[in-house]
């Protein structure tokens, strides 16, 4: 029985234009995080022949490939709330996101800085990869994070909020290699009132680490 499942778009194919084009949206949501969704299951099947079997000997690249494809689709599920056709801007206490504003000051000391560390983490990935805006519950601040792949160069514990897909497959179609150009248009697009809630949400959560007994 599968475990994950492709959630729904919230929004039809046309509904980022121009920044991301239709074709895009729809090979990236139907073919490229179906298929991390498809993996994830598919290793996790895999996990428990090996554990049936008593056999081991693939469990280097099993456990790879299910961290590999369960934070691409856990990504991929933020990505698409975290962007709307009404987004854009920044955040702003008149739009009832004071909080998250607040809180991106005191963390980066203003909006443009925190822009332009997010810009330039995800427009400098090495290879593929995301820039991702995370609640760290340790220090109760926001953090970038540059993450290589899906899963690599991340602070465990910390929650995504906000992330930029900087994968070929997410621009080049439309963008051709300028990925600069994709990044810097995505702030046209992002969902403020959606990364607020996962704010308040992870804040809410706490410092649940167990980092002493």
């Amino acid at each position: 029985m599968a475990i994950y499942t492709l959630p729904e778009l919230p929004y039809d194919y046309a509904a980022l234009e121009p920044v991301i084009s239709p074709e895009i949206i729809e090979l990236h949501h139907d073919k490229h995080h179906a298929a991390y969704v498809k993996g994830a299951n598919d290793t996790l099947e895999q996990l428990a022949e090996a554990r049936d079997k008593d056999a081991w000997g693939s469990i280097n690249g099993l456990e790879k490939n299910l961290a590999f494809h369960l934070s691409g689709h856990i990504l991929h599920s933020i990505y698409w709330h975290n962007m709307t056709g009404d987004g854009g801007g920044e955040p702003l206490d008149k739009d009832g996101v004071g909080e998250l504003a607040d809180a991106i000051a005191e963390s980066f000391g203003s909006f443009a800085k925190f822009k332009a560390q997010l810009t330039k983490a995800s427009a400098t990935t090495q290879g593929s990869g995301w820039g991702v805006l995370a609640y760290e519950p340790v220090s109760g601040r926001l953090v970038v994070e540059q993450i290589y792949d899906h899963q690599g160069n991340v602070g465990q514990g910390s929650t995504p909020i906000l992330v930029f897909d900087a994968w070929e497959h997410a621009f080049y179609l439309q963008y051709k290699n300028q990925k600069v150009d994709f990044i810097e248009a995505m702030w046209r697009v992002v969902n403020w009132q959606d990364v607020a809630k996962r704010y308040a949400a992870a804040k809410a959560a706490g410092n649940n680490l167990l980092l002493v007994p």
